[in-house]
């Protein structure tokens, strides 16, 4: 009785989150679609005259969010995308603002994370930024030619909008490459030649006095994003309540005695990995900091394990250094077949380790082949969306861990 009352309370409390994201992301995005189609021009002006992304973090979740556009712009997921350039920068490489005085050039842009609650590290890169004629966005009010405020105190909704925010600059800033005429020089009214090609793409010689119609297709496009990441997260959280509810009761299971949370993943995902140790690290929900351990972060031990023995191992090799029985490990994967993750899953279930495994498209071989104890699957193939969706799914996750009042029995 005691057991269904309990999974009673935290799948009520799952179907509240689901609500306030659903809510939080509509309202966000409604009031924000046209800014951010202006914003992705400004940017793709920026690139095309040579200009760089620099994203600064300052705090652990902060850092996770610089490390994630950078990977995002310089090592495209989508068929057809450019890379730009990017770089993320992070309190491990010294001051943010000296790091910006020496790096930051007059075209580029500056991206400074950090909610209201850890905004004095924002400002100084903002200020630091500007100073050098860079255009700068932030997520809080310091300043910044460009502030997006998510509308919530929730700083785990606050971070999945904020997540989406970059997400949709990134891939609707790559529309105003197909418009070049559009991106220098506005007064000037310069035509885009599109050559032999014009009877065929006769919008491609638009003046760039057809700017308007071009953002508001912009406009359109985050609205569009935005439904489909609110409908998809409503999924992942809604199909795999159970999933997330036993996971949650395991890990309060293996902290209670001392146990700990392994977490791992590759490029976009290694960063979301990042922001879940940063989560679980500092307290939540009314419940103690908890301990976890990042599985990326090494980047020395990644690649001479990667260098010497091979990129499959980096992970398996860091489970047998660190995992002990009744740890756990969450492997985050959009594809579900990445070898590396499965082989960490495998050598971590033969030492006796929970394994938890977030993961897109049909779950891929970890879902098929049940490599992990407990798999949430993402029911999409859009590696952007996977990942935002995932990131709702484990701020769930450290939520009801700590609403998992009493220790479960074996």
């Amino acid at each position: 009785m005691r057991e269904r009352a309990l999974e009673g309370a935290l799948e009520a409390r799952l179907e509240a989150q689901v609500q306030a994201r659903t809510e939080a992301n509509r309202e966000f995005f409604a009031e924000q679609s046209e800014r951010l189609a202006r914003l992705c021009h400004a940017m793709a002006e920026r690139f095309a005259r040579g200009g760089r992304l620099i994203a600064s973090g300052g705090s652990p979740t902060a850092r996770s969010d610089a490390r994630h556009v950078a990977v995002e712009f310089v090592h495209p997921v989508i068929v057809g995308k450019r890379a730009l350039p990017a770089i993320g920068l992070a309190a491990e490489g010294g001051s943010l603002p000296s790091q910006v005085e020496l790096l930051a050039m007059p075209d580029d842009i500056v991206i400074a994370f950090g909610a209201a609650a850890d905004a004095s590290d924002a400002a100084s890169v903002v200020q630091a930024a500007r100073a050098r004629g860079c255009l700068t966005i932030a997520f809080a009010r310091v300043g910044a030619d460009w502030e997006f405020e998510p509308p919530t105190a929730d700083r785990y909704v606050a971070q999945e909008l904020t997540e989406t925010l970059y997400h949709v600059l990134w891939e609707l800033v790559h529309v105003f490459f197909e418009h070049r005429g559009l991106l220098q020089g506005r007064t000037e009214r310069r035509t885009h030649d599109a050559g032999a090609s014009s009877f065929l793409y006769p919008f491609l010689d638009e003046r760039e006095s057809n700017l308007e119609p071009v953002l508001d297709d912009v406009r359109r496009s985050v609205l569009m994003k935005a439904d489909e990441i609110g409908a998809l997260r409503e999924q992942t959280l809604t199909e795999n309540r159970m999933t997330l509810v036993d996971a949650s009761v395991a890990l309060r299971r293996s902290f209670a005695p001392g146990g700990k949370l392994l977490v791992l993943g590759n490029g976009g995902s290694a960063t979301d990995a990042m922001d879940v140790v940063a989560d679980f690290r500092v307290p939540a929900a009314g419940g103690p900091a908890r301990r976890a351990i990042d599985l990326t972060e090494d980047t020395g031990i990644i690649t001479a394990v990667a260098n010497d023995i091979g990129v499959d191992a980096i992970f398996s090799r860091q489970v047998i250094a660190y995992g002990t029985r009744g740890d756990v490990l969450l492997a985050l994967s959009t594809s579900g077949n990445s070898v590396n993750v499965i082989e960490a899953l495998a050598e971590a279930r033969s030492r006796g380790l929970e394994t938890i495994a977030m993961v897109g498209y049909d779950g891929g071989r970890i879902g098929s082949e049940a490599i992990a104890d407990h798999v949430v699957i993402t029911r999409s193939e859009h590696i952007p969306r996977i990942q935002e969706a995932q990131a709702g799914a484990y701020h769930c996750l450290r939520e009801l861990v700590e609403l998992v009042r009493e220790d479960p029995p074996e």
